[in-house]
């Protein structure tokens, strides 16, 4: 089982990015999937995260600005980031919870990717 995340770099503040995260190894086409950042010195937080019914649920801190999106034919889920911010600077993570509905808890997804980069410059 694998998750493969990708799309970070370097962003001036303002700009956009779009993370993606490839499954691999079982079908998550009825998982919750999510995105967790983590910044130097800092928790692991939550992001964003959908159902398999496409519900979603994203953190206060970046609500009209990122957006959380899945195509399960592709086994993949998408983060959209919009006008970023230098406090967006953080490893993003993937992850699935493979056991309930949608959740924004980290203790409860249970398979996680290695993480991508974002940085954001002022």
């Amino acid at each position: 089982v694998q998750l493969q995340a990708s799309g970070g770099g370097l962003v001036q503040v303002g700009g956009s990015l779009r993370l993606s995260c490839a499954a691999s190894g079982r079908t998550y086409s009825t998982d919750t999937l999510g995105w967790f950042r983590q910044a130097p010195g800092k928790e692991r937080e939550f992001v964003a995260a959908i159902g398999w019914l496409f519900t979603t649920r994203v953190s206060d801190g970046v609500r009209g600005r990122f957006t959380i999106s899945r195509d399960n034919a592709k086994n993949t889920v998408y983060l959209q980031m919009n006008s970023l911010k230098p406090e967006d600077t953080a490893i993003y993570y993937c992850a699935a919870n493979t056991r309930t509905g949608i959740t924004t808890s980290r203790e409860t997804f249970d398979y996680w990717g290695q993480g991508t980069q974002v940085t954001v410059s002022s």
